[in-house]
């Protein structure tokens, strides 16, 4: 069981005022992580951003023991193949390398990015797709920012789901030390690969596979759907199958201690995360 001091919970907070803004935004609502689009969701193209900002927010951070990640455009697939979709993995490689940068710049943990949607009739094409695009994103990369895989639901095909799949991945990639993990509560639950509290399997399993040691963050969501329904949709804490008790059982593990607890959902009453932030802090404690 963590203390309170331990437990880093947090929210997505919009840049519309820079990135220091959202890191302001999340001190004034007691979290003490965030996470934040580095640029347009919905786009690849690089960004040029303000240095100036940048170097305010992470000053800030530093100042008040904030942690921040960036999470990558939705348009970006690892999986992409760079022989049939040449123009698209060099607009993903571009973009994401720009994510790094920002993150960088931000003082962030890394980016964080979905682990890819299989286009080719061979699986095993596609994890070689994935393993060849993020070589090439971190083939000139010296930075302390890392890519963060994120395991995905199982809507879109089986490939991301498992957490062997991601540690082979991260193994066979040419630069494995600038490779973590983020985990995404919501994503394992539809997946069936957890299924909530009173899992020991789960456990006994992420535990003897060394999984955490490369997790650097957690997407701490709840979940709409049953478990193993391949359905990604959020909930807030608490309010959805996994329940708050499946999510505090995640909480409480040592080895999620001084991590980002990220929440990616709909804000309180208020408007705010105050109301989560405590939940979870009242769960790891």
């Amino acid at each position: 069981m963590a203390n309170k001091s331990d437990i880093r919970a947090g929210a997505h907070y919009s840049i519309r005022n820079g990135f220091t803004g959202a890191a302001r935004e999340a001190l004034v609502q007691g979290a003490k992580s965030f996470q934040y689009f580095p640029k347009n969701p919905r786009s690849l193209v690089v960004k040029t951003w303000n240095e100036r900002d940048a170097a305010a927010c992470k000053a800030l951070c530093a100042e008040n023991g904030l942690l921040s990640v960036a999470h990558t455009p939705y348009p970006g697939n690892l999986a992409v193949n760079a022989e049939d979709e040449p123009v698209q993995f060099a607009k993903t490689v571009a973009s994401l390398r720009n994510d790094l940068e920002i993150a960088e710049a931000c003082g962030s943990l890394g980016i964080i990015v979905h682990f890819g949607i299989n286009k080719q009739r061979n699986p095993l094409q596609g994890y070689k797709n994935v393993i060849q695009c993020i070589n090439e994103i971190l083939s000139y990369w010296n930075g302390q920012a890392k890519l963060l895989l994120e395991n995905q639901a199982g809507n879109h095909g089986s490939m991301g789901i498992t957490m062997e799949e991601m540690l082979q991945v991260r193994k066979l990639c040419s630069k494995p030390e600038q490779i973590g993990f983020c985990f995404d509560t919501c994503h394992a639950f539809a997946a069936g690969v957890w299924t909530g509290a009173g899992d020991s399997n789960f456990i006994h399993k992420s535990r003897e596979l060394g999984f955490w040691d490369y997790v650097e963050c957690i997407h701490l969501n709840d979940s709409v759907y049953p478990a193993g329904s391949r359905k990604d949709r959020h909930a807030r804490v608490g309010l959805g199958y996994i329940g708050a008790d499946g999510l505090g059982s995640l909480v409480r593990m040592k080895e999620l201690e001084g991590k980002p607890l990220i929440m990616e959902t709909e804000a309180g009453a208020d408007g705010t995360y105050r109301e989560d932030i405590c939940l979870v802090s009242e769960l790891g404690s």
